[in-house]
C-alpha cells in the first residue's frame, strides 16, 4: 500500500475520478460521489482530486467550501434539513426548528446523543407544502414535529 492510499478517501477519490475520465468539468459530480462513498470530503483528498483532474488545490477547495452540501468532517448518522426560506418561515419553520432543537438538546449543526444533526437549508423546492424538511434525503411537506420524529425513527432503522 502506498503512502497516498493511506490517506482517508485517497483510493476512493482516484477511483471516482477514473470513472469520470479525470474530466475536470465533472468536479461537482465527483465530489458528490466521494461524499456518498466516504461520508464526507476528507481534506486530504483535495490535493489528490486536484492532481487527477489537473486543477489547482485552490480550485477544488473553493468548490468544496462554497457549497454547503459538502462536508469536510464526518456527519451524524441522520441529517435533518429544515427549510428556512421565506415560504417555510411564514408557515412556522422557525418554531419547528426551535422545538426540534430543544427536544434533541442541540443547536444547529451539532450531533445529538441520538446521532441526529439539524441543518438549515434555504429552499428544498417544496414551497407549496411549507414548512418543508428533509430527513436523510426524504422530503417531508407540511412538516411538523411528529412527521420529522417519524422520519428520524425510520431513518434510524
Amino acid at each position: 500500500m502506498s503512502v497516498s492510499e493511506e490517506i482517508p478517501g485517497a483510493r476512493e477519490a482516484r477511483a471516482i475520478c477514473a470513472t469520470r475520465s479525470n474530466d475536470p468539468s465533472m468536479l461537482l459530480e465527483i465530489l458528490h460521489d466521494l461524499q456518498v462513498r466516504v461520508g464526507h470530503i476528507p481534506g486530504e483528498s483535495v490535493p489528490i482530486l486536484a492532481d487527477c483532474l489537473n486543477l489547482s488545490k485552490a480550485e477544488v477547495y473553493g468548490v468544496v467550501s462554497f457549497y454547503h452540501d459538502f462536508r469536510t468532517e464526518p456527519g451524524a448518522p441522520i441529517t435533518v434539513r429544515i427549510c428556512q426560506a421565506e415560504a417555510c418561515r411564514s408557515m412556522g419553520a422557525e418554531a419547528l426548528t426551535e422545538r426540534l432543537l430543544s427536544r434533541y438538546g442541540v443547536s444547529l449543526s451539532e450531533i445529538s446523543a441520538a446521532g441526529v444533526t439539524f441543518e438549515p437549508v434555504y429552499c428544498l423546492g417544496n414551497c407549496a407544502l411549507a414548512p418543508a424538511a428533509m430527513v436523510d434525503g426524504a422530503l417531508i411537506g407540511r412538516a411538523d414535529g411528529a412527521a420529522v420524529d417519524a422520519a428520524i425513527a425510520e431513518a434510524g432503522r
